[in-house]
């Protein structure tokens, strides 16, 4: 994670979280606004990406222990998928609360197998393969 990221323009996030070549790289952009949240970009080593949830959470983690240095009860990020809202219980356990899922594209059974070089039989028809994002797109088989 990158802290007090915000003179830092995409060319060069994307130059460290390549040289860090982490899954994903967070870089917290700007202190509390006025929604009391922080600005924060989420790179991996080839692009940028909208959410990601280890980063988040880690990255509420930081600004809790780090930059307030206090136990709030909330830390809010403003990520590209819109705000994601971190809570922690008094043992220190985070939660976040994701985006609702939404519902994309259903992918056929065929095509599927055949990417994954699987027989068709081995994906169940009572189970719809579809494209699911809370954030950032996945398959969901």
């Amino acid at each position: 994670m990158v802290l007090d990221a915000g003179d830092l323009s995409d060319t060069a996030m994307q130059a460290i979280a390549r040289e860090m070549h982490l899954s994903e790289t967070a870089f917290v952009r700007s202190g509390e606004g006025e929604d009391r949240a922080y600005d924060v970009r989420i790179f991996t080593p080839e692009h940028e990406v909208p959410f990601a949830g280890h980063p988040t959470l880690g990255t509420a983690h930081v600004i809790r222990e780090e930059l307030l240095k206090r136990p709030v009860p909330e830390v809010r990020l403003n990520l590209a998928a819109g705000q994601i809202p971190v809570s922690f219980a008094p043992e220190g356990i985070a939660w976040m609360r994701q985006n609702p899922p939404v519902f994309m594209d259903e992918i056929p059974a065929d095509t599927l197998a055949g990417v994954l070089s699987l027989p068709e039989t081995t994906i169940d028809p009572r189970f719809p393969v579809e494209e699911v994002s809370t954030g950032l797109p996945f398959i969901f088989i």
